[in-house]
């Protein structure tokens, strides 16, 4: 790594201040530390350019260090394994593992790097000779081409192989659009060739899927054309992470819960109100089968060598937002601490892991990591985008409402011990990291600052001794709700608790929903509350710890062999669509096969 990865920005500064010790210039001296660090900026290699140069181990390698053997492993190539899982059962008697949960406040458009502190941590605890395990999502192909880009982290602080991860990996979330659409599939041709189960048309619950960003596919009418087409039918496409089968997989503890959660999907409704489920349609097996290799665990590698477990994407907006239950189960069996993410903010998929997996799963968190950025909370505080690389220490200031907000979710909602990352940008300043990190010390909150993106696991060593110190701190977690509560005092429950909303107003078609989802003997299921990421309310306009509104439910379902009830919010989509410059515009593929513009 080139020596200039570890001159600091306080450094920087530093030398700046004793070159001017006798101007006393302050702005001087502000404006050419700013200068300095953006000459680094430009000077640094990308993201994707650090991956390609670096040096991968063999996969089998990297699998040694937490007690895997080849005969554990399926290669996808040198640096790609599926993981069996008789492992599970081999090791169902291992005590587990400690399990560092990495949230983050609400995020700004471009995303703050939770991802690659994740995985910075993980490099840091390696570097202290830790037995260290990472667990993340695999990235959806939509925001990967939309406006996010890749989800493996930056700088020296990735996943590896890159490429391979952000693109189709081991296939997936291919496998899963393909079990998806042939349940689809099959419904259409049920209808068609006589409607044995009295299928009524207009209430198909179930959709089809592709894993890309396409608004175009979100309403349309299928089986024109004639009778030999099939039947004309009102349908629509939503994205592959948002398929109940995703969230399915994810939560499933073996083969066979996996066909029983299957076989439990509803996906229409007869002429007279009756539910219809997958297994009706005599499909489960046929759905399991191409899920065969998809329900197994992928190993890979930091870019310093330590294992990442990358299985399942589900997104935190429209679903659950955390990888699968079978990879967390594994690391935590395999290794003595494991590092996992959820998606978006604490209010997303922290809360979703804490109310629906940790349940599920029964998997307890031992201590959370906030990620918190000087920008995105200059965000927060009313500054706007084209500014957040300026100091501004009032907007600063208004802006720790987010944070705060957070924090006492995370310690008083649900009583977990807590640390604040703060993730450096080379624009922040050393006043506004002081002015978090005094408002950390008042709340009695320790905070570490990061710069695993320019360091790697060295710039996360700071942070991983007070995550390790965290741990010895007291752990009372206990989900917000109860699951004997009905499923609106569950909403209500998140909603007050958890968004500080003043209450929850339902449309006339999500009331009669929950009336349905009662008789049926769903209102004992969890709630997944589909909502904005951009805030805690269902706007995401109202920035900061916005209070003074409701929650508007306008659509309830039930994803039934996931598990949970599905609140939809405001006007969130289950299809995204993508912005007026994709980030596919910059991507190109040179002659020799190198990728480039991938980030």
């Amino acid at each position: 790594m080139p020596r200039r990865y570890f001159w600091s920005a306080r450094d920087n500064l530093v030398c700046l201040f004793q070159l001017q010790i006798y101007t006393f210039d302050r702005k001087r001296v502000l404006r050419e530390y700013l200068a300095v660090e953006r000459r680094k900026i430009r000077s640094m290699l990308n993201d994707i350019q650090i991956a390609q140069q670096a040096q991968l181990k063999p996969i089998a390698e990297v699998a040694k260090q937490i007690g895997l053997t080849e005969d554990d492993l399926e290669m996808y190539g040198k640096y790609k394994a599926k993981v069996s899982l008789e492992v599970l059962e081999r090791l169902k008697e291992n005590n587990d593992g400690k399990l560092i949960y990495l949230t983050a406040i609400t995020p700004t458009p471009a995303g703050e790097g939770k991802t690659t502190t994740a995985v910075g941590i993980t490099q840091a605890l390696g570097k202290l000779g830790k037995k260290v395990a990472l667990c993340l999502r695999e990235p959806s192909l939509g925001p990967v081409f939309g406006i996010k880009g890749g989800a493996t982290g930056g700088g020296y602080s990735q996943v590896l192989p890159m490429e391979d991860i952000n693109l189709h990996f081991t296939g997936d979330i291919h496998a899963i659009g393909a079990a998806h659409n042939l349940l689809a599939a099959v419904i259409d041709n049920h209808i068609a060739k006589g409607n044995e189960l009295n299928i009524d048309p207009t209430r198909i619950a179930w959709k089809r899927v592709m894993d890309m960003n396409d608004r175009q596919l979100r309403s349309i009418v299928t089986g024109l054309g004639g009778k030999a087409n099939g039947l004309p039918m009102q349908s629509g496409f939503d994205i592959t992470a948002a398929s109940e089968i995703m969230a399915v997989l994810c939560l499933a503890s073996d083969v066979e819960d996996l066909k029983r959660r299957l076989g439990n999907i509803l996906v229409a409704y007869t002429y007279d109100g009756n539910p219809v489920y997958a297994r009706d349609l005599k499909v489960v097996g046929a759905m399991a089968i191409l899920l065969k290799d998809a329900i197994k665990p992928n190993l890979v590698q930091t870019l310093e060598g330590q294992p990442a477990f990358i299985h399942g994407g589900p997104f935190a907006n429209i679903a659950h937002g955390n990888n699968s239950v079978m990879a967390t189960r594994m690391a935590l069996k395999l290794a003595d601490y494991v590092v996992t993410e959820g998606g978006f903010a604490a209010d997303l998929g922290a809360e979703k892991f804490f109310d629906i997996v940790s349940r599920m799963a029964d998997i307890r968190p031992d201590v959370v990591v906030l990620v918190a950025t000087v920008r995105a909370l200059k965000f927060h505080g009313g500054l706007p985008l084209s500014e957040l690389g300026t100091e501004n220490l009032n907007a600063l200031e208004r802006g720790l409402d987010n944070m705060e907000q957070h924090i006492d979710n995370i310690k008083n909602c649900y009583g977990l011990p807590l640390v604040v990352a703060l993730n450096r940008f080379p624009t922040d300043t050393p006043s506004e990291i002081e002015l978090i990190k005094n408002y950390c010390s008042r709340t009695g909150v320790n905070m570490a600052v990061s710069e695993v993106v320019t360091k790697g696991g060295q710039g996360g060593i700071d942070l991983a001794g007070a995550v390790l110190d965290a741990l010895h701190h007291e752990n009372n977690f206990c989900p917000v709700y109860d699951l004997e509560a009905s499923i609106e005092e569950k909403i209500e429950t998140i909603a007050r608790k958890v968004y500080r909303a003043d209450g929850v107003t339902y449309s006339k078609e999500a009331r009669r929903s929950i009336q349905a989802l009662k008789q049926l003997g769903y209102d004992s299921f969890p709630v997944c509350i589909a909502k904005t990421q951009m805030s805690f309310s269902d706007d995401p306009s109202l920035k900061g710890a916005p209070r003074g509104w409701k929650l508007n439910v306008r659509e309830v379902r039930v994803s039934a062999g996931a598990g949970f009830v599905v609140a939809l919010t405001g006007s969130m989509l289950t299809m995204p669509g993508l912005p007026k410059h994709p980030a596919a515009e910059n991507m190109e593929l040179l002659p020799d096969g190198t990728i480039i513009g991938l980030f």
